[in-house]
């Protein structure tokens, strides 16, 4: 049993949005933040729930100069009945010491970090939104506080976690959206930081993300930095293909981020009796097989929009449609069986959920 976290009540609180207007993704913050400092010899000290405001830094703060940051992303839900869910919070934070291993920050302690969680949880717990398909985005995250001008590790650190009440991921919800397939920039290699969930990762893959948009697409699908022909992953999910019946996923090699959704589909696919593979997938390949009819389906998963069906492709100066740019079979269920569970429709027979 932890002792209570001390709690500094927002006395200005914002204003909630009404429960009929739409909402975006990650625009909006609730009233209060988790906050614990770490320090080099004492540990992770401090705990404490405080009014989201500015943090105060150093503009010699290590976090600004040399990048020492990981984050995570995990969501809330409001159930029917009023109660609150969580799914499955504790990897989350075991990947997130993963994250600390590669970028030599110290380790935190997940079930703690699952106790705070909860109790910011109770003191916003009126922020989560109840229209269908909204939910509460939960970014917890750690930064190098060190006011030092030189490339080591930090001695101290801050831990965060803020929320922020979301609709869809992508605003065309669950139709499917078009990706530009990568093959001049590269985002990660294996022995460099893909597996993390690092800023600069996601950094290194702006530009080609604004390539993309300009050229009509929503998101980027990634090659490998060093053949640059096998499929890694999409910016913001990973990645599945249907090909003549089996579910088909990049193996994680060391340079693709574990996903937890992802990590979700494959033992659900497992427990349907679903045939899947985790192993290289060869660009040109699965574009040969797609116009031979082998590949039925495409889709991305990851927390923020849980499963996106993927309506074309374009490589190169090839572009391919999969199922008539139309929701698949797969995309479907997957959406509806892990949706379900999450918001307490559906039974939760695996250990998925923990109740606030």
């Amino acid at each position: 049993m932890y002792q209570p976290i001390p709690v500094i009540r927002n006395t200005k609180p914002a204003a909630k949005p009404a429960p009929d207007k739409p909402l975006g993704f990650g625009q909006l913050f609730t009233d209060h933040m988790f906050i614990m400092d770490y320090i080099d010899g004492q540990g992770w000290i401090n705990p404490r729930i405080e009014p989201y405001a500015p943090i105060c830094l150093e503009p010699s703060a290590m976090i600004f100069h040399y990048g020492q940051a990981i984050f995570e992303g995990l969501k809330a839900y409001r159930v029917a009945d009023g109660s609150i869910n969580l799914f499955r919070p504790r990897l989350n934070f075991e990947r997130a010491n993963v994250s600390n291993a590669r970028m030599v920050i110290p380790q935190i302690d997940p079930d703690f970090c699952v106790y705070a969680l909860k109790e910011l949880i109770k003191v916003d717990q009126d922020w989560i939104p109840t229209a269908p398909g909204t939910s509460l985005y939960i970014r917890p995250f750690i930064i190098a506080t060190d006011p030092f001008l030189g490339v080591r590790p930090s001695h101290t650190y801050k831990f965060m976690i803020i929320f922020s009440p979301s609709g869809a991921y992508y605003p065309q919800g669950l139709n499917p959206v078009n990706i530009y397939v990568e093959n001049e920039y590269v985002r990660a290699v294996k022995g460099g930081t893909g597996f993390a969930k690092t800023p600069a990762n996601y950094a290194a893959s702006l530009i080609a993300q604004a390539n993309a948009y300009a050229s009509g697409y929503v998101q980027v699908l990634w090659l490998d930095g060093v053949h640059r022909k096998y499929v890694e992953e999409v910016g913001s999910m990973n990645v599945f293909f249907v090909i003549n019946g089996k579910l088909v996923t990049p193996a994680l090699n060391g340079s693709i981020l574990p996903g937890i959704t992802r990590r979700t589909v494959i033992e659900l696919a497992k427990v349907l009796n679903i045939p899947v593979e985790e192993r290289q997938v060869d660009i040109d390949e699965l574009f040969a097989q797609a116009k031979a009819g082998e590949v039925s389906e495409v889709f991305g998963s990851g927390t923020a929009a849980v499963i996106s069906p993927v309506g074309e492709l374009k490589y190169n100066n090839e572009t391919m449609m999969f199922n008539e740019g139309k929701i698949g079979q797969y995309s479907q269920m997957f959406y509806d069986f892990i949706t379900a569970v999450q918001y307490g429709i559906k039974a939760d027979e695996h250990g998925w959920i923990e109740k606030v």
